[in-house]
């Protein structure tokens, strides 16, 4: 009994210091751990005013960095306007006249410049017609004379061109296709552009032999809707069928995007060409002789291929180039 008794006792000692070595186990841990957190917080309330410094600065970092970038594109924007509205107002316009006997291929590049410098190519049809429809003072006299059977007044058409190249899309600059058409327009248009402030810049003329001209215009049709042109040699619709003797069968012709009928002008023929060239260079031509001694005058090979053509166009339209 003594024996068990004893045997107890010691497993109870035992335990008892187990139990007190494992409370001062958990005691210890608990003060660490207690104490890194104690430390945690003290180092995160020292932290907390350099966060909240850091914090401010970046902000005002990110915000002045902001206001520097708005302030540089606002620069930025307001420095172009300022150049444009300077290059408008004090250097000259460019303004140019495109010339060529019919089919020598003003319509074909036209557009192109008009593209590359970012000017209008303006058409005396089409301004008379926008003028007509508007409106305007000129244009109700011109529609008085149109509607009487007569043929519009150079006066007229000065006026027309005056109000259209105010807008601002020729604030740049211009191309006129189809004006002047004679000496005395020509006269008559340098004096409406000194009243402007302006001159013509550039002259092109598009050159193209008369015999090789006939079968450009008399091979010509046309989308009336759109004005696209196609040829029955160098760009056929898709739909063109062919007679026996290798003549495009009239109702063959169709726009290739549409679908609906193509058309031949009536001065499209060899007839008619014949009076149009005749006008052409007895009328026109003259036009390049009063222009030339001022050196903006540039002839263009028209008859070669459209990469030849545009090659001599750009060349043409270089400061200096003739």
């Amino acid at each position: 009994t003594t024996s068990v008794s004893t045997t107890d006792q010691a497993i109870m000692i035992m335990n008892t210091f187990a139990r007190t070595a494992a409370r001062r186990v958990v005691s210890n841990a608990s003060r660490r751990a207690a104490s890194t957190l104690r430390q945690g917080e003290q180092e995160a309330r020292r932290a907390l005013p350099l966060m909240a410094v850091a914090t401010t600065v970046g902000g005002l970092g990110y915000l002045a960095v902001n206001q520097r970038d708005n302030k540089a594109q606002c620069l930025s924007n307001n420095t172009a306007e300022e150049v444009e509205e300077k290059f408008a107002t004090y250097w000259p316009r460019n303004i140019m006249i495109l010339f060529g006997p019919p089919g020598a291929g003003k319509g074909t590049h036209g557009p192109k410049i008009e593209d590359m410098l970012g000017i209008p190519q303006l058409s005396t049809g089409d301004m008379l017609r926008a003028a007509v429809a508007a409106k305007s003072e000129v244009g109700l006299k011109a529609a008085a004379v149109m509607k009487a059977g007569g043929l519009v007044s150079d006066d007229i058409v000065i006026g027309i061109i005056r109000d259209r190249i105010r807008e601002a899309d020729c604030k740049f600059g211009f191309i006129l296709d189809g004006f002047p058409r004679t000496l005395v327009q020509a006269k008559e248009l340098d004096k409406m552009l000194a009243e402007e402030g302006a001159c013509v810049t550039k002259v092109v003329e598009l050159q193209v032999p008369d015999e090789v001209l006939e079968e450009r215009i008399c091979g010509r049709w046309i989308h009336k809707k759109s004005g696209r042109s196609y040829h029955v040699k160098y760009a056929p619709p898709k739909s063109m069928k062919k007679d026996g003797e290798g003549n495009p069968i009239p109702e063959s012709m169709t726009d290739d995007e549409t679908g609906e009928a193509l058309i031949q002008r009536p001065d499209d023929t060899a007839a008619a060409l014949v009076k149009r060239l005749a006008g052409y260079h007895g009328e026109t031509v003259p036009i390049l002789k009063h222009y030339a001694p001022g050196g903006i005058v540039s002839e263009v090979n028209a008859n070669q291929g459209m990469d030849g053509v545009w090659g001599e166009v750009l060349s043409a339209l270089k400061r200096g180039g003739n």
